[in-house]
């Protein structure tokens, strides 16, 4: 029978048995992964051949030579059966299914075994290795640390050993990597929490402390340059906390080296302008000025909470505020009680002053209504100090003044009482105010103005008591001679030391006495100039020096005329020696005769006698200089420079002088060199 003759009927299968396409679609696949990791086994071939048998469990040859005899009770085929067509599609199609699922099976690469599904108490050291080289090449710590677990308790003698312990170091030192990439990211306990996961039985264990003292030992250096440098900044050392900064470079962490660095470098710059801030506060704090510090107060406020000058500039505010309370207490004290309250209204709350400032504004209340000085004043400045409760600090210092004021209000009364009688101005009145003030105690608080007031009105007592006497006195003055003077120095001298004219007194006493001694000397110092007009100077000083020495009115005047006589007589002696060595005609003798006659003094008589002397004995050495310049110049140049520079013949001896040197030192001639003439 051919390919072609197709039987009618296929054998029927057998019961509970599944076809062959549905047998070969459950196949598993070539390299199919079973339990474990384990590929599945069989080759495909067998396979096939397994899912073409038919039911009678007859290999495929055997069912095609049966197939291809016709049933011995069958004679007709159904006429569909006799399509060569349908034949021809089913042998194609069938052969060329089987065909092509057995290529695909064979060309699928085996699958590798999965991991996570291995029961590990059954699983090989290939298997274990494979799946920890896996989980390994995460460059994770947990799966590192994983890694290390699936092969770390194999057997020491096992065959891969080796390759395994070889592994375990590298993973270790991956792990310590790991670890170090957390302490440069500046994360220290995470870098010993991870080295610290390295198993301890491993031979790399032994680099874990020495790591780990390494990173706290350039950590705690960090720490250290950083702690040093945030504490210079806080002493406003700025240049200090930039070279430590500069420190953190050469620091082995990334994290330090750039994170904290580029932070402490803004922290520095952001320091120092609050700093500036500070400084200038600090600056307008000390002048004192009420406008400079409220600003002072704002630049101190105005720095932020991170800033490390943040406490600093907290403690300088209540500072200012308190240089505001002084400077408040200073007016007060100068009993400028309206700028005194002005200033402590001014102090803001954030000096955290309240309390101190509203006592204060209380009391100088109190006390600017007291420096009023009438007795309404008083009980006024009394009530408002009696409303400062007892907790405040100024409690004590109120009643002290509540109990001063009451005592003024009895010296104020009298006070009062006294001004109105010396307001009369006259002995009566003015007495019986003196004698109203001194009831006041010398320990009350009013006992000074008391005093001052006692005093006023004594001396206009005294003045109305004393005032006929220098009065009386100028009148007898008036005539100027020496009986009326000292007449009018005898009523004068009635007013006692201590009393209201008493300095008044004794001025226009000593004017007069002055006169009297004026007139009674004045006879004395003409003689004495008449003398020395007539040429004797030494009488003239004779007759005046008892009036020099006698401390009397006309002592300076004779003084001064016994210095000019004296001086007239040393130009006389000076001119007359000049005359007397210049006689000689020597070079030294005119040169001395010069010396002399010009201390003559320039307001004397015999200036223009000596003025004409030098001169002429001036030429006298120029004379003598030319004769000796004949025959020794260098003798003649000296001789020339004793000529003095006043003298009318200094010009000429200087003329003369340069010649000589020319003579002496002459310079060297300069010819013009010869231009040669050229033939034409």
């Amino acid at each position: 029978m051919t390919e072609r003759d197709i039987p009618e009927s296929w054998p029927p299968s057998r019961a509970g048995e599944p076809d062959d396409i549905k047998r070969l679609s459950r196949t598993p696949q070539f390299g199919e992964t079973q339990a474990f990791g384990i590929p599945a086994t069989g080759s495909t071939s067998k396979s096939v051949k397994r899912q073409i048998q038919d039911n009678s469990g007859l290999p495929l040859q055997h069912q095609s030579a049966e197939t291809s005899l016709p049933s011995k009770g069958a004679r007709k085929w159904p006429r569909w059966m006799k399509s060569w067509v349908l034949w021809a599609v089913t042998l194609t199609l069938i052969p060329g299914s089987v065909g092509f699922l057995a290529m695909a099976m064979l060309l699928k690469l085996p699958t590798a075994p999965s991991c996570p599904a291995i029961f590990w108490p059954l699983a090989s050291a290939s298997v274990r290795l494979h799946c920890a080289q896996l989980a390994a090449s995460k460059q994770n710590v947990n799966d590192l640390l994983q890694a290390i677990a699936l092969v770390k308790e194999l057997p020491q003698e096992h065959p891969l050993r080796g390759e395994i312990d070889r592994f375990l170091e590298e993973w270790s030192k991956e792990i310590l990597q790991l670890a170090d990439q957390s302490f440069q990211a500046g994360n220290l306990e995470e870098a010993i929490a991870t080295a610290r996961k390295i198993p301890e039985d491993l031979s790399a264990y032994k680099l874990v402390d020495e790591q780990i003292a390494k990173w706290e030992s350039t950590w705690f250096k960090a720490e250290g340059i950083y702690k040093d440098a945030e504490a210079e900044l806080q002493q406003r050392r700025w240049q200090s906390a930039f070279m430590l900064s500069a420190k953190l470079l050469r620091v082995d962490n990334q994290y330090w080296a750039s994170t904290k660095y580029d932070q402490l470098n803004n922290l520095i710059a952001s320091a120092r302008e609050d700093g500036e801030k500070l400084t200038k506060a600090e600056s307008l704090a000390d002048s004192k000025v009420v406008d400079n510090l409220l600003e002072a107060i704002k630049l101190a406020e105005s720095i932020k909470q991170e800033s490390y000058l943040y406490q600093t500039a907290q403690e300088l505010i209540p500072a200012f505020g308190r240089k505001m309370l002084d400077l408040a207490q200073a007016n007060l004290d100068k009993k400028d009680a309206d700028t005194a309250l002005d200033i402590a209204r001014q102090i803001p709350d954030n000096t955290r002053l309240q309390t101190e400032v509203a006592d204060f504004i209380a009391l100088a209340d109190a006390q600017r209504s007291a420096w009023i000085g009438t007795v309404s004043s008083l009980e006024t400045a009394i009530a408002q100090a009696q409303q400062i409760d007892p907790s405040r600090s100024v409690y004590d210092q109120a009643q002290q003044l509540i109990a001063r004021w009451q005592l003024e209000i009895e010296d104020v009364a009298r006070l009062e009482k006294a001004r109105t009688l010396a307001s009369q101005g006259t002995l009566e009145y003015l007495s019986a105010a003196i004698a109203e003030v001194q009831l006041i105690p010398n320990n009350n608080p009013r006992a000074s103005e008391a005093r001052q007031e006692r005093n006023r009105w004594r001396s206009q007592v005294e003045t109305i008591e004393d005032r006929p006497y220098l009065e009386r006195a100028e009148q007898i003055a008036w005539l100027n001679d020496i009986n009326s003077l000292q007449a009018a120095i005898a009523e004068a001298g009635q007013i006692r030391r201590g009393r209201a004219l008493y300095p008044e007194a004794q001025r226009k006493i000593r004017t007069w006495t002055a006169k009297v001694q004026r007139i009674q000397d004045q006879p004395y110092l003409d003689q004495a100039r008449i003398l020395a007009q007539s040429g004797d100077l030494t009488g003239a000083i004779n007759t005046a020096q008892p009036l020099a020495l006698s401390g009397r009115s006309l002592a300076g005047e004779a003084k001064s005329a016994i210095e000019d006589w004296q001086g007239q007589i040393r130009a006389r002696e000076n001119w007359n020696r000049a005359k007397e060595v210049a006689v000689t005609g020597t070079p030294e003798a005119l040169v001395q005769a010069i010396g002399l006659a010009d201390r003559v003094p320039r307001t004397s008589l015999l200036r223009m006698d000596a003025n004409i002397a030098i001169n002429q004995w001036s030429q006298q050495l120029l004379d003598i200089a030319r004769f000796q310049g004949n025959s020794d110049i260098p003798r003649a140049i000296e001789t020339a420079k004793l000529i003095p520079s006043s003298s009318t013949a200094y010009r000429a001896a200087q003329e003369q002088i340069k010649n000589w040197q020319q003579l002496l030192n002459p310079e060297p001639l300069q010819f013009e060199p010869i231009t040669p003439i050229r033939e034409q």
